[in-house]
Order: C-alpha cells, then structure tokens, then sequence
C-alpha cells in the first residue's frame, strides 16, 4: 500500500513538474514585421504575440484554424502549442509578414 501511495504521488508530482516546465515565449510584432524568421518551442510552450508597432496585426495559422481577430497595437494573444510540427504564422493583414513555429 505504501509503495501504490508514493508511485501516485510521484506521478502526481511529476505530471506537476512537467505543466511547471513549460516555456513562455514572446514574439514582437513591429514596422509590420515579425522580430524572427522561425522560432523553436516544445510541446505545451506558449507564445505571445506582441503588436509593438504603431498599426494593427492578425496572427493567423491555417493549419491549426487559429485566427486571432484584429490585435491593435500595443496588445498582445497567447497561444499554447500542444502538438508537434511546423506552422506558418502570418499576419492576416500585410501579407509580408510571415514567420514558422516549430513545435519539437
């Protein structure tokens, strides 16, 4: 019995451990560019993308059917990656604006 209870609380703690272990990221939005060309984040890492410039930006990933909506300058969205791959990310409104995440 007391070896189930501490196998529980091991996985309890290490299941814990690993939402802790997750990385926040920031990507800058500014003169309608993005601050990178790709970025490299784990599984359950989040990004923010921020509108650093002076007009408004739409982060889009089609492949993961993310829109999110008209970001005006100065704010920012959060998106969590929970699967692995490669996504485009592009601005919805200058089309120039293109950067890849990848998810490992």
């Amino acid at each position: 019995m007391v070896r189930l209870f501490a196998f529980c609380i091991c996985s309890v703690l290490g299941g814990s451990l690993a939402v802790l272990a997750a990385e926040h990221h920031t990507v800058s939005q500014k003169g309608k560019a993005f601050d990178r060309d790709e970025i490299v984040v784990a599984v359950g890492d989040s990004i923010e993308f921020m509108n650093d410039d002076r007009v408004k930006h739409n982060i889009q990933i089609r492949d993961l059917g993310y829109n999110g909506g008209i970001q005006q300058p100065g704010s920012g969205s959060v998106l969590t990656f929970d699967e692995h791959g490669r996504f485009k990310v592009r601005c919805g409104i200058h089309a120039k604006m293109k950067m890849t995440v990848v998810v490992e």
